[in-house]
Order: C-alpha cells, then sequence, then structure tokens
C-alpha cells in the first residue's frame, strides 16, 4: 500500500462555513512582503545577484559580481514604496501582514518601527529571500530558526505565522516541527485555511496567492497596467462576495511588494482597490494572525478517520463486509496508492468500487449471490447480517403482513430462477412500495442487463453503508 501524500479532496463540493466575525461574507487579507536587503546578493554571502521579480525583463543571476541596477530596484521598495504603502494603509486604518525576511528587517530599523506603530502583524519570511528547493533538510532547518532568531531580536517577539515563498517541498513540514507557528502560508490549495497534520501533530495552513499578486506585474503573462491589476482584484473580490452571500465565504489573499506594487502607477491602483473595498458592508478587514486565532477558536483541530492507517487486518475487519460476505474487495483495495481523498465514505467508495468493478464475471456473481432474499428466509430466521438487518428494516420489510410476504417470497423465487441470483436494490433509496414496483419490472429484464443494474445496486448499497461509519 501507498499513501499519496497530497490532499486533493479538501472541503468538497460544500466548503466548511468560516463563521466570519460580524457575519462578514468575506475575509480580505493584505501581505506586504518586505525582502529588500534579503535578496540574492555577493554583500550577503550569496554566490550571485538576485534574478527575481524586478522590473528587469529576462534578468538573470550575475555570478560572482554585483548587480547594480538590480540592487537599486530593490532599495526602491524600501526607500520610497514602503512608505507609499504605509501612508495607504495607514490613512484607511486598513490592517496589514507583513512577510519580513528577517535579514531584511534587521537592516531596515525605520522600516520596522513604522510596521509596530501601525500594529501590523510582522511574520517570517525566512531567513534570505532566496530559492530553497535544493537545500537539505538539515541545513533548511537551520535558516528555519536562525530568521526566528534574528526576527526575535529585531522586532522584540518571534514570529507567530510563516512564509518561505521560494521553498522547497519539506519546508511546510520542517515549519511544523518547529511547533511555534499559528499558522504557514506556504500554500495556494485553498480560499479558506485548513489543518495539515504532520508527525502526529496539526498545523493550521493559511493559504496565499500568487494570482491576486502584484508579483505578476514582474512576470510573464502579467499586469502590464494598474487597471489589469485593479480588475482582476476587483473581479476577484466580487466572485468572493457573492459566494459569501450564498452561505458561503471565503478568504481573499493579496499579495504586494515594495518595489513593484509600491511604484506611483501601479499604486494608483491599489488604492482604488482599497476604496472599492471599504465600500462594501460585510467585510472582515483582518491581519493573517487574527484569522489564524479566529479559526482556531472556531474551527478547532478534529483528527480525521484515515481508514489506511489501519494494519491490513484491521482494516479487512472494518471494511471487509461493505461488499455482502465479500472480504476480498477490501483486501484487494488496501493494496491500491492511497491518500487524504480516500480517507471519505465517497473516497472508499471509489476504491472498493474499482476493485469490485476489475473483478471477473464470477467473482462479481458472486457478490450478488452473497446478498440475501429481500424479506426471505433468512431475513425470517434473523439470520441476516447487521447492515442487512437494519437496510430492510429502514423499508419497513421487517414489519409486512402475510400477503406481502407471501408476494415477496414469489417474487424472489420467480427471479432467482430467470436470472441466477437474488434481488437487489438499495431499499435506503426506496420505498416497500417503490421496491415491489421495481421487483415486478425488472423481472422482466434479460439476464446481462438485470446482471448490471444488480452491479451498480450493490455499489449502492456499500456507498450506504460507508456513510454510516466515515464523513462523506
Amino acid at each position: 500500500m501507498t499513501r499519496y501524500p497530497r490532499d486533493l479532496q479538501g472541503y468538497g463540493p460544500q466548503t466548511i462555513d468560516p463563521k466570519w466575525p460580524g457575519g462578514a461574507k468575506i475575509a480580505v487579507q493584505f501581505v506586504v512582503n518586505y525582502e529588500e536587503g534579503g535578496e540574492n546578493n555577493i554583500l550577503h554571502g550569496d554566490k550571485a545577484s538576485e534574478a527575481f521579480l524586478s522590473e528587469i525583463v529576462g534578468a538573470a543571476a550575475w555570478p560572482g559580481q554585483r548587480h547594480w541596477n538590480m540592487e537599486s530596484i530593490y532599495e526602491y521598495g524600501a526607500r520610497a514604496g514602503f512608505w507609499r504603502l504605509h501612508r495607504m494603509f495607514t490613512s484607511r486604518d486598513i490592517p496589514v501582514t507583513v512577510y519580513g525576511v528577517a535579514t531584511a528587517l534587521q537592516r531596515s530599523p525605520a522600516q520596522v518601527a513604522a510596521m509596530q506603530d501601525a500594529d501590523w502583524e510582522i511574520a517570517s519570511h525566512g531567513l534570505k529571500w532566496i530559492e530553497y528547493k535544493d537545500f537539505k533538510p538539515a541545513e533548511e532547518r537551520k535558516h528555519i530558526r536562525e530568521a526566528i532568531r534574528i526576527h526575535t531580536e529585531v522586532t522584540g517577539e518571534p514570529p507567530r505565522g510563516w512564509y518561505t515563498g521560494r521553498c522547497s517541498v519539506n519546508t511546510v513540514d520542517l515549519v511544523s516541527e518547529e511547533n511555534c507557528f499559528d499558522y504557514v502560508s506556504d500554500s495556494y490549495s485553498d480560499d479558506l485555511p485548513y489543518w495539515r497534520e504532520h508527525k502526529n501533530n496539526a498545523q493550521l495552513v493559511i493559504p496565499y496567492t500568487l494570482d491576486a499578486n502584484d508579483m505578476r506585474f514582474a512576470s510573464p503573462q502579467g499586469f502590464n497596467s494598474g487597471d489589469q491589476f485593479f480588475t482582476y482584484l476587483k473581479d476577484s473580490f466580487d466572485v468572493l462576495y457573492e459566494e459569501g452571500t450564498q452561505g458561503a465565504p471565503k478568504m481573499m489573499n493579496i499579495g504586494l511588494h515594495c518595489r513593484l506594487v509600491g511604484r506611483p502607477g501601479r499604486a494608483a491602483a491599489l488604492a482604488r482597490f482599497l476604496d472599492y473595498v471599504r465600500g462594501h458592508k460585510k467585510v472582515w478587514l483582518a491581519k493573517r494572525i487574527e484569522i489564524a486565532e479566529h479559526w482556531q477558536k472556531t474551527h478547532p483541530y478534529e483528527p480525521r478517520m484515515q481508514p489506511f492507517s489501519l494494519s491490513r487486518k484491521k482494516f479487512v475487519e472494518a471494511y471487509g463486509g461493505i461488499f455482502e460476505h465479500s472480504p476480498w474487495i477490501a483486501e484487494r483495495a488496501f493494496k491500491r496508492e492511497t491518500g487524504p481523498a480516500f480517507d471519505t465514505a465517497a473516497g472508499l467508495h471509489a476504491l472498493l468500487c474499482r476493485e469490485f468493478r476489475s473483478a471477473s464475471k464470477k467473482e462479481r456473481l458472486g457478490v450478488l449471490t452473497a446478498h440475501p432474499d429481500l424479506a426471505g428466509k433468512l431475513a425470517q430466521a434473523k439470520r441476516l447480517t447487521a447492515s442487512s438487518t437494519n437496510e430492510q428494516a429502514s423499508a419497513g420489510l421487517d414489519a409486512m403482513t402475510d400477503k406481502e410476504r407471501s408476494e415477496f417470497q414469489k417474487l424472489n423465487t420467480e427471479y432467482v430462477q430467470k436470472h441466477g441470483f437474488p434481488f437487489i436494490i438499495a431499499v435506503r433509496d426506496n420505498t416497500k412500495v417503490s421496491i415491489r414496483k421495481a421487483f415486478k419490472l425488472r423481472i422482466k429484464n434479460d439476464s446481462a442487463t438485470e446482471f448490471e443494474t444488480a452491479c451498480r445496486q450493490v455499489e449502492r448499497i456499500a456507498y450506504h453503508r460507508l456513510t454510516n461509519i466515515l464523513p462523506e
């Protein structure tokens, strides 16, 4: 059995109600990335200059050299762009979370003081604004811990949120193992926070964004003008706000960079969007730490059932009866690739059905013949499985008149003689009347058609059984 680590299930077709404060229809969160002074630079001990997220089209790293133009672009973010954004947000009393690169923060005491005076949250953006994809876990862990140390010295308290950005496949696990962060944001997988399990611990993840992000001013197929940026943000907000009015509130992240949107021609578009958002009611403007605190209180972590964490023996004991008296289906399913998507009734049902559908016709016929007759002799003798007993009782088949019972027995005999297996129907989808009607109609089918119909009904029965023991 192979455990597939990615979670492609999420909240499913009906997302959880976040219950935002004040009945808000949407939570809107602005992030100002403060990276200036923490980027790749041989002055910082790096091997080459920075080449990411700047005004220079097709920029390349210069090994062993300083890139004067690149440096001055980043310097603009610290010297001018930051203060423009600071004025813009503080004048409107809109809260901000800063993703602060530790080595950038330590080189910018005036900006840090301004962040704190404005009561902005300063989360950690890692030790340096560099690429971590090729770091070994031990080395990346050292950088994480050094980032926490410097951040604490510079701001006076340790960071409660984390976002590396240019992360590795190990980053979220490593940050979770520190067991000191209220949230981590190295994810783009949802419009709502969620809990992620790692080594028996739960880490809150507040997903971030790369689309509602000014970084697209510096990337191919990105924003060419402030109008495009404003329109994209407005459209995103409108869709999410409408979903909130329909009972499914979400969270909208907006990612900003001092050296990008801090330029005058782009800042104007951001200002228009801020005013647009403030013109709506039932909008929760929040810092990320406030979202984390709300989620921890309102939606605390609850361990979810993981069928495939069981041993093979216990898995078969738990799910071997989902298909009537056919544990071989569960035994084969246990060997399949699994993941979080299969920890639900629908997911496990899909996996079990794959085994049933790929089995030989003889094996599937064995599953059909393992099912008892409806209101037959086994039911009268109380020799049905617990599942079958409850299912037949749900449609009132345990409380039939002598006339009804006689009719069903006659139909059972006629059906089996013609088709070679019992009449099977998902009784939880039916009533006694509809079952009798289906019985009389399906007896007339040819056996090939009826075989396929019975197989689909077996799958439906299995689904109902799983929903009794697993979340949908």
